[in-house]
């Protein structure tokens, strides 16, 4: 159930899915408590939002829910938000900053280092490995990382997040076309919102493979969820609204698969 899932495209674009997983190994259910046990802070439905919006892309996906570990943070544990709330490597709360373990149940330090090596490590290097292999075969590649979180969350933000949010850490991560590119289609969306390098910058995915010098971009999509789905137990995804929002998310993909260096 741990297996890494790798879908082959032969296209420049590889689409990242680190957090619609929601399996829990039973020795890591059993340390949870209620609140961790309830998952509600999964990208629900993220694979299917963005199934079949384009066709030869890559797509890498952990079945693992980041209560187990969170392979888009660093694994040496550093904040990728200094000064702001956040959850770590292996959270210990949601993200209303309510614990999920049970008490005495917390990973110590050999735990976290064997679920980086069991859980992380071969994410990422399926990751590495298809992004390599789209590299090779175009001589660039690009990694759009698909993210989703809920509106309202004030422990981590002010207010109610935008609908589309993207990150290149400051446009470091990916040449400025595409970041212009995915952010015109953003705007131009009637009725959404959108912020680039807001509260979600890009995380640890989308900084350390973009380099675009060496012919790797790589961008991120943080998605209000509401734009899509239901925002309270049972989590329902909403065609009504999901299929308004596909659209506008098949002309990205769409742009940046099509997209090449100058």
């Amino acid at each position: 159930m741990t297996t890494i899932e790798v879908s082959r495209g032969d296209g420049p674009l590889v689409l990242g899915l680190p957090h619609a997983g929601t399996h829990v190994p039973p020795e890591t259910l059993a340390s949870l408590n209620e609140t961790g046990r309830g998952l509600a802070d999964t990208d629900w439905h993220i694979d299917r939002l963005y199934a079949g919006l384009t066709g030869e892309v890559t797509t890498v996906r952990t079945p693992l829910h980041r209560y187990v570990i969170d392979v888009n943070r660093d694994p040496s544990g550093a904040s990728l938000y200094p000064g702001q709330n956040t959850t770590g490597l292996c959270p210990l709360t949601d993200f209303d900053g309510r614990p999920i373990y049970l008490p005495g149940q917390k990973p110590d330090v050999a735990e976290i280092e064997a679920r980086r090596a069991a859980y992380h490590s071969p994410y990422h290097a399926a990751l590495s490995t298809e992004l390599e292999r789209v590299k090779a075969r175009h001589g660039f590649a690009v990694l759009y990382d698909c993210h989703s979180i809920r509106s309202r969350i004030p422990y981590l933000f002010d207010g109610t997040l935008p609908d589309f949010n993207i990150g290149t850490n400051g446009g470091a991560t990916c040449a400025p076309g595409i970041e212009a590119a995915t952010l015109r289609i953003c705007e131009a969306a009637p009725g959404y919102t959108c912020v680039l390098n807001g509260r979600f910058k890009g995380g640890w995915t989308t900084r350390h493979y973009g380099c675009p010098d060496a012919g790797v971009h790589a961008i991120q999509m943080e998605l209000a969820q509401f734009t899509y789905m239901t925002e309270a137990p049972p989590w329902d995804y909403d065609p009504a609204r999901a299929e308004p929002l596909r659209t506008h998310l098949q002309d990205i993909l769409e742009t940046l698969s099509d997209w090449r260096p100058e």
